[in-house]
């Protein structure tokens, strides 16, 4: 039959599996085995239980009436057949049973056959009744499935039955078979039955209703009782003149009037300047049903409204001591004529016989007027006060609603829109809030068991002393809360009174005690779901009201929690691609920089609250002790920004190393930022990304042995420069276009810093911000810098304490170096005329230079490779030459001429006379190459200054495939 669910156990054996306290999560239905587990907390024994029996029984009740028409067809309808239909109130007394078989009450046990028994779940375990009224809405439980022993032979369905003005469960309608009668179709038929009932309920509130009305309408003689409308209003008001929205305005403060039940005047100002006042009475009906009427006075047209003499200030009502009355006397017409006219009207300052509760009749004015003023009564609304209340919380619901979509979700940040939910819900729905969310989707991740690893997240309410787990916590909840079970089921949970809710006291009685001292006495749990995914827990306390939660609650309740749920799983998208994005930024970002010793460097980076964004920089070092400092932007956010930034990062790097000046490399750069818009604008023709144009760089080259900086930027902010003397300068430099938009030229400037120096480079998040114009910024950095003699480290921390906001709007890159010289006596130079007989000479001298540096070690490779590069510039290039000797961290061998042509590594064959010399350098020196220079060229090689030890010496590898001899 797959009643437990289709998964291979029978129903037997998963009830005996666990009433020997096994496992049998996912063989039974959630809200089968969540009852066994409140069962088996209440200590119930399956065996046996003793139901209570009530014999002051409502026999005659409101329910009772509703139902017994329904009940009569249902008993005519199952004639014939193993039926047994039963009606319970709310707390699960049994008030009428029928048979579809009269003579199957004669084989049936008490409990089953006769009414006054209590089958509430605390008192019989999972059966029909009790389990509707725990799960609040239909229920089927098959043989085994039930806790008892006594009813695994029979199977029953039952449904609650609502009060649909206030949603509040009266009762349930139960429907008991054997369990081999087991059919689908009696779902459909439980439904219509109790819809019968429910709507019959609803029907003795109308004729009460009606009932009011009618008694006003006698009194009034104005008109019969066919001329009201189904909510309880005459059409007079929409017969006065009054647009729909003026009525609906008249009509929203006549429910909160009749829900107060009180004499009162109420101005009510409508749009354009009028003003309308609602006069609130009490009316009896013949039966003795009390209710209030509303009647709207209106200003005659073109004259203005009078204001009743008791009514205060609007629009707080005040109760009266002496009002016109909504009944007059009996047999007094009020008004001129009888008949049925729209409105009544009659001069100011005319009283009209008011009748006060003890039946007399007054004769003080209602009204005062000024002097040729008159006033039009009407019709507003009848109603009882509890019928009023209810439309006040019905209105008051969808208010709740309507502010919750524009005030859940303003963020995109997971706490924080949970604790909107809980700001929302407190005070109008609950008194206390917590809100448990799994530790991965604070992360931003997917949670795989959201009943694992959750932390309480949100602890919110109208007073703070409650003592609820604190927030931050972990939460470690048992299956039986309502919490789990409101995940494993889907749905919120409803425990209306925690003091008998076995499951929530489990999980921690000391705890449960002290909510309970605090008067927290009714929980509603609901899952927060979305997309079908749980990713938390809301529950909802209810303390200071004593009434509990209802249905209309739990609907609120679930209808915030759904709206929550979507902005918490959009916050944790968006918190998963942010962590994502900031990831791959840092991996593209560079994490720690080489030895050099030009400059002292520190950076710091800071991305924006509300995306990352595309900020880099970069120090690399380059040939002859230089060194290149870098700092880029990228325009936009989010993933393709930091991959953008680390393409430009690499390219740059790629582009140094051609030992280019600054201005060509951003030439390099603005040629590729165009070729990658025009082939992505290929590829995506939609237009979906946003494109590279509009990134910026600046690239700066510092030469420790002149002391002179070359720099260019590309739409970027100057750099701030800090002389030794602790001036703050921002250089002039050409500023140059963006880069992408091709075609225009960079241009380069030359600054000399002495030793000392501090050269700052930043992005524009560090001086655009919303919170003061970019002159102060700039005010405050100059102030920040102005201290040269802080390390840059500390130069960094000043810059964002004084500077940077606390919640930045952009990305923020900082780079602070700090210039060192290298020492003359490190730098050793000669000119040479192009004069092969020369080289000799040249060798000997560097001998002696560096047998003078104590680099006795790298003598005999130094004057090779200097013998081959000096031959090669005599042979090759234009004079005159020269030869540069640079001791830092490695020796650095420079050969200049003014020729253009630069020398090329190649394979020489057998044959080759030449091709050989670069080979030799090559595998003398750790590295070598060209740099161009305005009137020629540099070719550079250096040479490591201490061999690790087990390495073979350099010349030792260049002949180590020779045989020995």
């Amino acid at each position: 039959m797959g009643l437990m669910g289709g998964v291979g156990i029978s129903p037997v054996r998963a009830r005996e599996q666990f009433l020997r306290g096994g496992s049998v999560e996912g063989t039974v239905r959630s809200p089968i085995l969540s009852s066994w587990q409140r069962s088996q907390e209440l200590g119930l024994s399956p065996e046996g239980c003793e139901l209570p029996f009530l014999q002051d029984l409502d026999l005659d009740g409101r329910l009772v009436r509703a139902a017994m028409p329904v009940l009569d067809r249902l008993q005519s309808m199952f004639a014939g057949r193993n039926m047994n239909v039963s009606l319970a109130d709310g707390r699960g007394a049994v008030l009428q049973r029928r048979f579809g078989e009269a003579s199957l009450v004669r084989h049936l046990a008490a409990i089953q056959s006769v009414p006054g028994f209590v089958f509430a779940e605390q008192f019989g375990g999972t059966n029909g009744i009790g389990l509707a009224l725990a799960e609040r809405q239909l229920i089927n439980v098959y043989g085994a499935e039930h806790f008892a022993e006594r009813s695994q032979s029979s199977a029953c369905s039952a449904i609650p039955v609502r009060d649909l003005l206030n949603g509040r469960i009266e009762g349930v309608l139960c429907f008991g078979y054997p369990l081999s009668d087991t059919d689908a179709a009696l779902n459909t038929v439980i439904r219509r039955a109790a819809g019968a009932i429910e709507r019959r309920l609803l029907e003795q509130s109308s004729t009460r209703e009606r009932a009011l009305l009618q008694a006003y309408l006698d009194a009034r003689h104005h008109a019969p009782a066919d001329d009201a409308t189904g909510d309880g209003q005459l059409g007079e008001l929409s017969r006065s003149g009054l647009d729909w929205r003026d009525q609906m305005i008249l009509k929203e403060r006549a429910a909160d009037l009749i829900s107060a039940a009180q004499r009162a005047a109420v101005e009510v100002a409508l749009p354009g300047g009028r003003r309308v006042t609602l006069l609130s009475r009490p009316v009896t009906s013949p039966s003795g049903v009390e209710g209030v009427v509303i009647e709207a006075v209106l200003p005659t047209a073109h004259l203005r409204l009078t204001v009743p003499a008791e009514a205060a200030a609007p629009p707080a009502p005040l109760a009266l001591q002496a009002l016109a009355p909504a009944v007059p006397p009996s047999g007094q017409a009020p008004g001129s004529a009888p008949g049925r006219p729209a409105m009544t009207a009659r001069k100011p300052g005319t009283p009209a016989g008011p009748r006060t509760p003890g039946g007399t009749t007054g004769t003080e004015p209602a009204e005062r007027a000024e002097p040729g003023e008159s006033t039009t009564s009407g019709l507003v609304m009848v109603g009882e006060p509890g019928v009023g209340k209810y439309a006040v919380a019905a209105r008051r619901r969808l208010e709740l609603l309507s502010e919750a979509s524009a005030r859940i979700g303003t963020t995109l940040d997971v706490s924080r829109t949970a604790r909107e939910l809980a700001e929302m819900a407190v005070p109008r729905l609950a008194d206390f809030v917590t809100i448990d969310l799994p530790e991965a989707v604070l992360r931003g991740e997917e949670p795989a068991d959201p009943r694992i690893g959750l932390f309480r997240t949100v602890v919110h309410g109208y007073r703070d002393d409650c003592p609820f787990y604190p927030a931050g916590e972990p939460v470690d909840l048992r299956a039986t809360t309502p919490q789990l079970r409101c995940l494993a089921g889907g749905q919120p949970v409803l425990e209306p009174d925690l003091r008998s809710a076995t499951g929530w006291i489990a999980q921690d009685p000391a705890h449960a005690q002290r909510l309970l001292d605090h008067n927290v006495h009714s929980l509603i749990a609901v899952p927060l779901l979305a997309r079908g995914i749980a990713v938390g827990i809301a529950s909802f306390y209810r303390s200071r009201d004593p009434a509990p939660f209802g249905d209309d609650d739990l609907s609120l309740a679930q209808e915030l929690a759904t709206r929550a749920a979507i902005c918490i799983d959009n916050a944790r998208r968006y918190t998963r691609e942010h962590a994502m994005v900031l990831a791959l930024q840092r991996s593209l970002l560079p994490h720690s920089f080489p030895e050099q010793n030009a400059v002292e460097v520190a950076y710091r980076y800071m991305p924006a609250e509300s995306g990352v964004g595309g900020d880099w920089f970069d120090v690399i070092p380059l040939s002859s002790s230089r060194v290149a400092l870098v700092v880029g932007d990228v325009v936009g956010h989010g993933l393709h920004a930091a991959a953008t930034m680390g393409r430009l990062r690499t390219a740059a790097r790629n582009f140094a190393e051609l030992d280019l000046a600054p201005d060509e490399v951003l030439t390099f750069l603005d040629n590729l930022v165009g070729r990658l818009d025009r082939d992505e604008g290929a590829e995506e023709l939609s237009a979906s990304s946003t494109g590279i144009i509009g990134a910026t760089c600046l690239y700066a080259i510092y030469d420790p042995t002149s002391q002179q900086c070359v720099m260019a930027r590309a739409g970027h902010p100057p750099p701030a420069l800090v002389g030794p003397d602790g001036t703050v300068t921002f250089p002039d430099l050409p500023a140059g276009p963006p880069l992408g938009l091709g075609g225009l030229p960079f241009e380069t400037a030359e600054f000399h810093l002495p030793e000392g120096s501090q050269l700052v480079l930043y992005t524009d998040g560090l001086l655009a911000n919303r919170h003061h114009d970019f002159d102060t910024a700039l005010d405050r950095l100059r102030r920040a810098l102005a201290h040269p003699s802080r390390p840059p480290e500390d130069t960094c921390e000043a810059v964002l304490r004084t500077v940077v906001p606390h919640h930045p709007d952009d990305d923020i890159a900082l780079l602070v170096a700090r210039t060192h010289a290298l020492d003359s006596h490190r730098i050793a130079t000669w000119d040479l005329p192009a004069d092969p007989a020369l080289v000799s000479g040249i060798r000997a001298a560097v001998t002696r230079q560096l047998t003078a540096w104590g680099l006795d070690e790298v003598v005999f490779a130094t004057e090779l490779l200097l013998s081959e590069l000096v031959t090669n510039a005599i042979r090759y290039g234009t004079g005159p030459i020269q030869v540069r000797l640079l001791y830092d961290r490695t020796l650095t061998c420079e050969v200049s001429d003014h020729s253009s042509t630069a020398p090329h590594l190649r394979h020489a064959t057998t044959t080759d006379e030449g091709g050989r010399g670069l080979f030799l350098v090559a595998q003398l020196t750790q590295a070598w190459g060209t740099r161009y220079t305005g009137d020629g060229k540099v070719i550079w090689a250096e040479c490591a200054l201490e061999v690790p030890a087990g390495k073979p010496g350099v010349l030792e590898s260049c002949f180590d495939d020779i045989p020995a001899i």
